[in-house]
């Protein structure tokens, strides 16, 4: 058996065709499968399925569209042959929300909402769609509808809202006429509306908005994964690997995501794609064919498929739109994009402190930009980041355009671009000491990184000295350990992998004998896969495994957490700065912290800011 859709209320036919015919198989995995009306299918094909579907890593978005072909006859033919004849339509059948392919002398076509089926030509087969869970995951509508009111921009990326009447979706701040109370649903992804049949408002282009700050605040299973989505993981690994990562099977994981997201994994990671072919048809010059596997999708047909779908527009119209900023690739692989931003932004204390981080040959910053390598999934590239206003504009330049979306993903986890700053800056303002310094610098936010592990070895290095020596440390390290690039001038290196540090020899590391045992084993620990430093992994998971590593103790392992991981209530009180700034703001118990919460993070960086660019020293009270 085989099978021919995936997403979550699409149709998926069956056959015993040739195998090699089916060119769009996808990975997905069903909680159950149903005949209309609503007949259990028999066990032993719903076993023959799953079994199939675990076993395909093959990326497609594909929907019956090709009226009158003969695969798409032969995908109904066989499942009308293969289900019990009980599982037929009676004859003039009506019921609500049914989505089914009609076959008839014409050829086959979708159906949607109230429809009739003749007798003994329609068998349809369906995942459980879930959309009134996705509705009541907006606990409070009517806050929602005054953000819409008002436009506010603050919570543009935390929920979508969608127009009945129109057929789209917008961001809350959306500028077109706010449309009726009752008009509107209100879903937490782009892809849950997308699901839901709405497509994107072509004004307020919601596809551009900031993540969900919720995603890094919960750091839940929902949002560990889409990080991992944004990530392109979907594409590199499929689903099966997205689970496998979460740490859960795949039919859980598409279950927990639709009830809690609107959405399962591929229809997540398809709005996702169909987000980074935008900005590919927009802002290049790069032909139609070649956007589409950048972008992560499996054939041309696709990608146009997609598109159409979700902006109601071909790749030729939106380029056509555009054109005053597409360009051509004057230099390989070379793409400027522009990313979002929630102000306020305070750019310049965040540049400051990269730059007083610098690794030499791997990272600069200068000219009010910061630049940097970067090793990417399938290539490497390099990026300069030059923060404005109201965004970040970022230029890229990568050996492989399909790491487009993992790079990008990247750049928005080391400027902390999918904060909300307003609701950070009005709790921590409340607390006396913290009050004058955010006042001084609204919008701080929390350096992430590029590579976790490229954080866990600033971290070991810097025990017990100042950034400026741990800084000419890691260059030793690079030049030594990293790959050499002679692409990416003034910049030299890529940061060494963890293999290549796992396979050094702890006596030779330009460090004391057991700092260079102690990094050689978060290596090899890293490199196994025993230890994972990105924000797929759950944090108290990855705390626990680092602190059982010899030489790692808790204000490595919170410092990891703080900049690799994402997590935004971490304070380390035993931290040499941390001491003198809450000496200097005349705060005497480090335990006041607490009041924080769960934005900690951010006081970290507000209490390093009050000594002048702050100087974290590693005194930890567990060395």
């Amino acid at each position: 058996m085989w099978v021919r859709e995936h997403d979550p209320g699409d149709v998926v036919g069956l056959t015993d065709a040739n195998p090699s015919s089916h060119q769009c198989l996808e990975s997905c995995h069903l909680e159950r499968l149903v005949l209309w009306p609503q007949v259990e299918v028999q066990s032993v094909l719903h076993d023959l399925v799953v079994a199939h579907l675990e076993e395909q890593q093959v990326g497609a978005d594909t929907v019956l569209r090709t009226p009158g072909s003969r695969l798409e006859r032969d995908l109904v033919i066989g499942l009308m042959r293969a289900a019990p004849p009980e599982c037929f339509l009676p004859e003039g059948g009506e019921f609500e929300r049914v989505v089914g392919v009609e076959v008839s002398s014409s050829g086959i076509r979708r159906l949607d909402g109230h429809v009739r089926f003749p007798r003994g030509l329609v068998a349809a087969l369906r995942f459980d769609r879930g959309m009134e869970t996705t509705k009541a995951l907006v606990t409070d509508p009517d806050r929602c509808y005054r953000a819409v009111l008002g436009r506010d921009r603050r919570f543009d990326g935390v929920f979508y809202t969608a127009v009945h009447t129109t057929g789209i979706y917008c961001r809350p701040s959306c500028p077109a006429v706010t449309p009726r109370r009752k008009n509107v649903d209100f879903f937490v992804t782009a892809a849950g509306a997308q699901t839901a049949g709405f497509r994107a408002c072509r004004r307020c282009r919601p596809d551009l908005t900031p993540g969900s700050p919720e995603w890094d605040v919960k750091a839940d299973v929902a949002g560990r994964a889409m990080r991992m989505i944004a990530d392109g993981v979907v594409e590199r690994e499929g689903v099966k690997g997205l689970a496998a990562r979460a740490g859960y099977t795949s039919r859980h994981l598409n279950r927990m995501l639709t009830e809690q997201l609107g959405a399962g994994p591929l229809a997540l990671a398809r709005a996702h794609r169909a987000q980074t072919a935008r900005i590919l048809i927009e802002t290049t010059g790069m032909g139609f064919a070649d956007v589409a596997f950048a972008a992560g999708f499996s054939s041309v047909r696709q990608f146009n498929a997609t598109i159409c779908d979700v902006y109601a527009a071909t790749p030729t119209t939106l380029r056509h739109t555009n054109r005053g900023r597409a360009g051509s690739l004057t230099t390989a692989g070379a793409v400027t994009v522009a990313l979002a931003v929630r102000e306020p932004f305070d750019s310049t204390a965040l540049l400051a402190f990269l730059a007083a981080r610098t690794v030499a040959g791997v990272e600069a910053v200068g000219g009010g930009a910061y630049r940097r390598t970067l090793r990417l999934p399938r290539g490497r590239g390099a990026v300069v980041l030059r923060p404005q206003r109201d965004s970040v504009r970022c230029s890229l330049t990568l050996t492989d355009l399909t790491d487009l979306a993992a790079a990008v993903e990247r750049c928005r986890r080391l400027l902390d671009l999918d904060a909300d700053p307003v609701a950070i800056d009005a709790h921590l303002a409340s607390s006396d000491d913290l009050r004058p310094l955010v006042v001084r610098h609204p919008g701080m936010r929390v350096p992430g990184h590029v590579d976790g592990f490229e954080v866990a070895v600033r971290a070991i290095v810097g025990q017990q000295i100042s950034v400026a020596g741990a800084r000419t440390i890691a260059a030793r390290l690079t030049e030594e350990f990293g790959e050499a690039v002679d692409d990416a001038i003034p910049l030299t290196h890529l940061f060494p992998t963890a293999e290549s540090i796992a396979a050094a020899d702890p006596e030779r590391l330009p460090m004391p004998s057991a700092r260079g045992r102690s990094l050689v084993g978060v290596a090899a620990a890293v490199a196994a896969g025993d230890v994972v430093l990105d924000r797929s992994a759950d944090r108290r998971e990855v705390r626990a495994a680092l602190v059982m590593l010899p030489g790692i103790g808790p204000w490595t392992a919170d410092y990891i957490a703080l900049r690799a991981l994402g997590d935004p209530d971490v304070f380390l009180p035993t931290d040499l700065g941390v001491r003198q700034g809450l000496e200097l703001l005349g705060v005497d118990d480090p335990k006041a912290s607490a009041a924080w919460s769960p934005w900690r993070s951010y006081a970290l960086m507000h209490v390093w800011a009050a000594l002048g660019g702050g100087d974290e020293n590693t005194k930890g009270s567990a060395r």
